[in-house]
C-alpha cells in the first residue's frame, strides 16, 4: 500500500506540473503567434492546439519507446480526444452559457476532424489486414509499421496546407493595416522561445510520471493499462487544453476556443499516434480495443457538429449533455474494468 500511495502522489504531482508547463507553453505560443501575425483561428487550431497537445505526444512517445506499451499511448490519445470533445466544450459552454462559433470552423475544422478519426481508423485496419498478429481468439491484433504511420501524417500536412492559405490571406490584410500606421506587436522573441523550451521539458518529465503511474495502477489492480491511459493519463494530459480553451471561451471567443479543441484532437490523431510508431519502428495495435473507442469518438464528434450547426453556437443545455456523455463514458470504462461489460476488454 505504501508503493500505491507513492504512485498516487506521483500522478497528482505530475498532473500539477503538466498544468503549469501547459500554461507556460500556452502563454509563450500565443505571443509568438501574435508576433508572426497568424490569424486568430489558426492560432487556435495550429499554434495553441499543438502546444497544448504536447503532453499527449509525449505520452505516446514515452509509453512506446521507453515502456514498449503502444496501446497505453493510443488509449491516452483517444481518451484525451474524448475528454477534449466532451468536457472542454461542456465546461466552457456551462460557464459562458452561450459559446458562439462561425460557419468556417464548423465546415472546415469539424469536418476535417471527422476525417481524421476515419483516417486513423483506416490506418489501424491496414495494420490488422496486412500485418496480423496471432494471439488469442478474443482479440484482433495487427502491427502498425512506419509506412502505415506516414498515411495520417500526410493528412495532417494537408491540413497545415489548408491553414497556411488562410494565414497568407490574413497576413496580406495585416500588412495593409501596418501601412496605414498600425504597428506590429513587439515581444522578446528569445525570451518567449526560451519559455517555450522550458515548458516542453517540464511537460516531458511530468508525462513520464503519469505513464509510469498508469502502468503501476494496471499491475496493482490487475487491470489493462489502457483503462488507466484512457481515463487518468488522458484527463491529466488534457489539462493544458482545458485551461487554454476555457480561458479563451471566457473572453467570448468561442470559435478560437473550439478551434483549439479541434486542432488539438486533429494533431493528436494524425501526428501524436503515428510519431510513436515512427520512433519505435513498429507497434502492435489491438483492434478489438481501438474499434469501439474510435466509434464512440466518431459518434460524439457528430453530436458536437449537430449542436454547433443548429444555432452556430454551443448553448448551456447542449454543454450539459456533453458533460453527461463523458460521465457515461467513464462509467462504461469502470464497468469494463469490473467485467460487467466486455465491449472493449475481451478474454
Amino acid at each position: 500500500m505504501g508503493t500505491l500511495f507513492i504512485y498516487i502522489v506521483i500522478i497528482v504531482a505530475s498532473s500539477w506540473i503538466v498544468w503549469k508547463g501547459g500554461s507556460l507553453l500556452e502563454a509563450s505560443s500565443e505571443k509568438l503567434a501574435e508576433y508572426y501575425r497568424l490569424p486568430p483561428l489558426v492560432q487556435g487550431t495550429i499554434i495553441t492546439a499543438v502546444g497544448s497537445s504536447f503532453p499527449e505526444l509525449a505520452a505516446t512517445v514515452l509509453s512506446t519507446s521507453i515502456h514498449g506499451k503502444f496501446d497505453l499511448g493510443v488509449a491516452a490519445i483517444v481518451g484525451s480526444a474524448i475528454f477534449n470533445i466532451l468536457v472542454i466544450p461542456g465546461l466552457s459552454g456551462l460557464i459562458v452559457k452561450r459559446m458562439p462559433t462561425d460557419i468556417m470552423l464548423i465546415y472546415k475544422d469539424v469536418q476535417y476532424y471527422v476525417i481524421s478519426v476515419a483516417v486513423l481508423m483506416i490506418a489501424f485496419t491496414l495494420a490488422v489486414i496486412y500485418y496480423p498478429i496471432t494471439t488469442d481468439s478474443a482479440n484482433i491484433v495487427g502491427t502498425m509499421t512506419r509506412w502505415i504511420a506516414i498515411i495520417p501524417i500526410a493528412f495532417y500536412l494537408l491540413y497545415l496546407f489548408i491553414q497556411s492559405m488562410e494565414t497568407r490571406d490574413f497576413r496580406r490584410n495585416v500588412e495593409k493595416r501596418e501601412v496605414l500606421g498600425i504597428e506590429k506587436n513587439h515581444v522578446n522573441i528569445a525570451k518567449e522561445w526560451g519559455k517555450l523550451v522550458l515548458s516542453l521539458v517540464l511537460i516531458i518529465g511530468s508525462v513520464e510520471g503519469l505513464v509510469s503511474g498508469a502502468i503501476f495502477l494496471g499491475e496493482f489492480f490487475n487491470t489493462p493499462d489502457f483503462i488507466w491511459g484512457v481515463t487518468i493519463v488522458a484527463g491529466a494530459t488534457s489539462i493544458p487544453d482545458a485551461v487554454v480553451s476555457i480561458r479563451i471561451a471566457r473572453k467570448f471567443q468561442g470559435s478560437v476556443s473550439l478551434g483549439n479543441v479541434l486542432g488539438s484532437n486533429i494533431f493528436d490523431l494524425l501526428v501524436a499516434v503515428p510519431v510513436g510508431v515512427l520512433i519505435a519502428g513498429t507497434a502492435a495495435v489491438n483492434f478489438t480495443v481501438a474499434a469501439p473507442l474510435m466509434l464512440f469518438l466518431g459518434v460524439i464528434t457528430i453530436i458536437l457538429f449537430v449542436f454547433l450547426r443548429t444555432n452556430l453556437a454551443l448553448i448551456q443545455w447542449e454543454a450539459i449533455v456533453l458533460l453527461i456523455l463523458y460521465i457515461l463514458f467513464v462509467a462504461w470504462m469502470i464497468l469494463e474494468t469490473m467485467g460487467i461489460t466486455s465491449l472493449v476488454i475481451k478474454g
